[in-house]
């Protein structure tokens, strides 16, 4: 076995550390298993905490421009309190629930752009050392794969996906950031927007669906962002049909730019508006708004899969990754790795 990180906090000739996660990818909500490998040093210690802690690479908008950094979105405690003698080799297994909301960076096998990792903490002698980090893989929930599958089969490709620091109003989001998924619009659609923004905020009850229509201005008018809210419950997975009630919610969101005339405002990281609560649709649940201008940066980590025409999931999956994506995420873990990792936490919320 390989150590790949010696706790450099402790000193020359300390403990190393290696965390190996269990292969594949895992979903929001569910298990993250692995196990922690200890190797003592030249030296017995007395390991007094192990933990994990799940970080996102994020951007962020604020008064000087664009900036993106690290934020710690989840931590665990493993355990600790033993003894670790010279030499010795000790295995800390575990499995942690990922937060519902956790952003999807893979589909059918093939990545989005986002970048999620496990980083390790150990506490030896009084000082803690960030020893190890590696990339998270996170695929879909069941219905989060269904709402992609029915945007591809309607005709939209991926265009990008990102993280964005903020809070979406009126929403039950948890988390201090949003995963944004920017979509081009359906050959139906395409003489009403310019592009579909789609966000996904899972829960143990179901799936908020916030949709956002960059629409397209007339003659003598500008465009216009609509905004839409839909609820469907996990159970819904097999019951609905998703071609069909996508559609629905598209053809909603746009044709709501006239009859109703609610704006919201945004700004400095959070959205805020009033919430226009509709009727069943469906099986699920719609609120829409609408609002004046973008509010939402364009492409950042997130030009990572060339969609083709056959469609969204057709397209991700055959789609290649960019070049300039890879070394942003081998950037992401040696830089951390190489300011001890603490060096991209500036935008991490308590």
């Amino acid at each position: 076995m390989v150590f790949k990180r010696l706790l450099g906090a402790i000193g020359v000739g300390g403990p190393s550390v290696d965390t190996v996660l269990d292969g594949g990818a895992v979903v929001p909500g569910g298990m993250l298993a692995g196990r922690v490998w200890l190797k003592g040093g030249s030296a017995a210690v007395e390991v007094e905490h192990i933990g994990l802690e799940l970080l996102a690479r994020v951007e962020a908008e604020h008064e000087e421009g664009e900036s993106e950094g690290a934020v710690v979105f989840e931590r665990f405690s493993l355990g600790g309190g033993f003894r670790l003698g010279a030499e010795e080799e000790r295995e800390v297994p575990f499995a942690v629930p990922l937060p519902w909301e956790t952003p999807v960076t893979e589909l059918y096998g093939q990545p989005l752009g986002i970048v999620l990792g496990v980083r390790t903490e150990v506490g030896v002698a009084g000082a803690r050392d960030k020893g190890d980090l590696d990339p998270l893989a996170v695929g879909p929930l069941p219905v989060q794969e269904a709402v992609l599958e029915a945007l591809g089969q309607l005709g939209f490709g991926f265009r990008s996906a990102d993280l964005e620091y903020g809070r979406i109003g009126g929403t039950g989001q948890q988390l201090p950031f949003y995963q944004e998924v920017e979509l081009t619009p359906a050959p139906q659609y395409a003489h009403a927007v310019q592009e579909v923004e789609l966000t996904f905020l899972a829960s143990p009850a179901g799936l908020e669906v916030v949709l956002e229509a960059d629409k397209r201005g007339g003659p003598f008018s500008s465009g216009q962002d609509a905004l839409a809210r839909f609820t469907v419950r996990h159970e819904d997975t097999h019951a609905l049909d998703w071609n069909s009630e996508v559609d629905g919610w598209i053809r909603q969101l746009i044709a709501h730019r006239e009859a109703y005339g609610t704006h919201a405002a945004y700004g400095h990281g959070e959205h805020y508006g009033e919430q226009l609560y509709g009727e069943h649709h469906h099986g699920s649940r719609h609120h829409i708004g609408e609002h004046d201008g973008h509010h939402r940066s364009g492409p950042g980590l997130g030009t990572a899969v060339a969609a083709g025409a056959a469609g969204l999931a057709v397209g991700v999956v055959g789609g290649m990754v960019a070049a300039e994506v890879v070394d942003e995420i081998g950037d992401f873990f040696e830089g951390d790795e190489e300011d001890g990792g603490d060096g991209g936490d500036g935008g991490e919320e308590d």
